[in-house]
């Protein structure tokens, strides 16, 4: 395998590839249940707006933040987590900044010209929440250089957010379930950005970034982890309202998960806690999308 295909790999975070469309597809398959005309040709679509619209991203991420990530210190602990090589591409000079932007904009139109194969106004709804996503991406990356409060974190991370939104609109409308799908998953974001930030404290003290904890220390970031579970599982109990038994059975999972998580990141307050438990968090979002995927079908 060659370096440079290495380099694209964990650009790409590739070994996570399933997880984005199985995110998107969650909320298409909410749409489904309230809306009907499932079709295999519009789960292909979403499939790939999901894929290659959240690589897009991902890619973005990497070129905004080019020159800051020079500053790197480790790479034993989150870049080897999500970088199946451990490296950084542009920042150590594997891949050029210059074609990295080319895939990006070669990702950005694909991703558009299958969104335009949606319905109207789906597709509009899809294109419009791509637009701003991207913009999302891009604010918290600039605005987290330079805060006294975490606006980058509240404003910036509502991209995550409304990435499942999207998929719920590529066949339903805006209403009350896809706004309860949000109000649940975006505590949930919030949670899981604080716990990604204890873990990276080091690199990000380093970049001089005004994360969580640089700005509040490791034991107020453990609060604003659990607070924002707490108020995640709130929302996550209304959410099931207006879903079935087989959610509520995998939400039971996530709960638990995310239960002892906590315990343990409370217990220790370290970035190596952080560390052990971050998988908790990312399996129990993927039940999260799986169960209400098979809710559609059992």
């Amino acid at each position: 395998m060659t370096e440079t295909l290495k380099a694209y790999m964990d650009l790409a975070r590739i070994h996570f590839f399933f997880v984005w469309p199985t995110l998107f597809c969650a909320g298409l398959f909410l749409a489904f249940q309230n809306y009907g005309g499932f079709s295999w040709t519009l789960v292909i679509q979403a499939v790939l707006i999901g894929l290659l619209g959240f690589e897009a991203g991902l890619v973005l991420n990497d070129i905004v933040d080019s020159n800051i990530d020079k500053k790197e210190t480790q790479t034993d602990k989150l870049t080897k987590y999500w970088r199946v090589f451990g490296k950084r591409p542009i920042s150590q000079g594997l891949i050029s900044r210059k074609n990295v932007t080319i895939l990006f904009a070669l990702l950005v139109a694909a991703t558009t010209t299958i969104i335009f194969t949606l319905p109207f106004p789906n597709a509009l709804y899809v294109a419009g929440i791509m637009a701003i996503c991207y913009c999302l991406e891009v604010f918290y990356q600039i605005k987290k250089r330079n805060q006294t409060l975490p606006i980058a974190q509240l404003i910036g991370r509502i991209d995550f957010t409304l990435f499942p939104v999207a998929g719920y609109l590529c066949i339903g409308s805006p209403d009350i379930n896809v706004l309860l799908f949000a109000l649940f998953f975006y505590p949930l974001a919030q949670a899981h950005l604080g716990l990604n930030d204890l873990i990276d404290v080091t690199n990000d003290e380093a970049k001089q970034m005004k994360t969580i904890p640089v700005l509040y220390g490791m034991k107020k970031t453990t609060y604003w982890i659990l607070a924002f579970t707490a108020i995640h599982i709130v929302t996550a109990l209304i959410f099931l309202t207006v879903l079935g038994t087989v959610a509520i059975a995998g939400f039971a999972v996530g709960f638990v998960l995310l239960i002892i998580a906590n315990y343990r990141i409370q217990k220790e307050k370290t970035a190596d806690t952080g560390m052990k438990v971050l998988p908790m968090f990312h399996v129990t979002m993927l039940i999260y999308a799986l169960s209400i995927i098979l809710e559609y079908f059992i």
